[in-house]
């Protein structure tokens, strides 16, 4: 699942825990046997200081990659491509645990593990946490203009709204075949890890017909900037980014309907041919930090895996207090998290392909 961050307006965020000098390169180089990191995670989705507060602390050199989706750092990795951590989604996770590629966290060495917040703990992928930590996590919702639609209209309709054709013209769809095939699905009463052709084709004419009555825009990043703008009535959004346009314009409100919905999470891993595993895990334990994971939500507009930090942006005084997509929705029944299946994957690709070429 591709993310899609949006960088909001932030003032520079000092960490209270990295003052002074911190330790010189001949200790870092002494401690973990190196002083580089290599650092291969989604595109502007850290906070605006970590990485360089993380090299002055601990006397090291970070060098950042960045991604655009799950299956593009995929393809590095199998081609032999050595970082030291990835951050990559659920269903991702899972395939790397199954296929070897992934090597345990030392836990030893990461106490900040006691900051997860209850949402992001014993998720199905990796319920020990042995290979993996939370970074984000969030949901995927529907973003609309309160002056044109609306929250009776919203919540009666869910996912169907998008065939409404009051809203003709108006509405972005994400392009994306996992998010897309999940709103129809979810649309239909079907599972989103389905593996039934009947259903699978059901939603395929469901977004066909979306597709031919709708004139729907689907886009990537721009849906940001321009549901921030007013541009359509409708989007499906990433909580993250939902979270971010509300915060800059408040004729725009936040649905999960209640067919359900994906609830995501990426989260930290350390691949097996790491270089550095010991600094890997130590900057692990940095980015639960309170400060650190603080800059990191507060930054990029996703939910912190840090308990505490998750707690003070939702609450009263905090950044996102009352801000509808700040909060993943938790123990909904309907709700669930994609699978790895990579049969399903290719197909759902092929009938996307072909719903966008009608």
């Amino acid at each position: 699942m591709k993310k899609i961050i949006a960088l909001a307006a932030a003032s520079v965020f000092m960490l209270s825990g990295c003052g002074g000098s911190g330790q010189s390169t001949e200790d870092a180089v002494a401690k973990y046997g190196s002083d580089t990191l290599k650092f291969y995670n989604w595109g502007e989705y850290i906070g605006e200081d970590v990485i360089a507060n993380f090299e002055k602390e601990y006397g090291v050199d970070v060098i950042s990659e960045y991604f655009d989706s799950n299956e593009a750092m995929y393809t590095k990795l199998q081609a032999g491509d050595k970082y030291d951590i990835l951050v990559p989604s659920d269903y991702m996770i899972e395939r790397l645990i199954r296929e070897d590629m992934l090597q345990p966290i030392d836990k030893s060495v990461i106490p900040n593990l006691e900051n997860l917040a209850d949402g992001v703990k014993n998720l199905d992928y990796d319920p020990d946490n042995t290979y993996s930590v939370p970074y984000f996590w969030g949901d995927v919702g529907l973003l609309y203009n309160k002056n044109n639609v609306s929250k009776e209209e919203i919540e009666a309709e869910g996912y169907n709204i998008l065939k409404n054709e009051k809203y003709k013209g108006s509405i972005y769809i994400y392009d994306s075949e996992r998010d897309a095939f999940m709103v129809a699905l979810k649309a239909l009463g079907y599972s989103m890890n389905t593996e039934s052709d009947d259903e699978i084709n059901a939603a395929y004419e469901w977004l066909k017909e979306v597709n031919s009555t709708m004139e729907p825009s689907y886009v990537t990043d721009e849906v940001i900037d321009s549901m921030a703008n007013g541009n359509k009535d409708i989007a499906v959004v990433y909580s993250g980014d939902a979270a971010y346009i509300l915060s800059q314009n408040e004729d725009m409100a936040f649905c999960i309907p209640n067919e359900g919905t994906n609830i995501w999470s990426d989260a930290m891993v350390i691949p097996k041919n790491a270089e550095n595993p010991k600094l890997a895990n130590e900057f692990i334990n940095y980015i639960l930090s309170y400060d650190a994971s603080y800059s990191n939500s507060s930054t990029v507009g996703y939910a912190s895996s840090n308990k505490e930090v998750l707690e003070e942006m939702s609450s009263e005084g905090g950044e996102y207090y009352e801000n509808e997509a700040y909060m993943p929705r938790i123990g909904y029944e309907k709700d669930e998290i994609f699978k790895d299946n990579e049969v399903l994957r290719v197909k759902l690709s092929e009938l996307w392909a072909k719903v966008k070429a009608e």
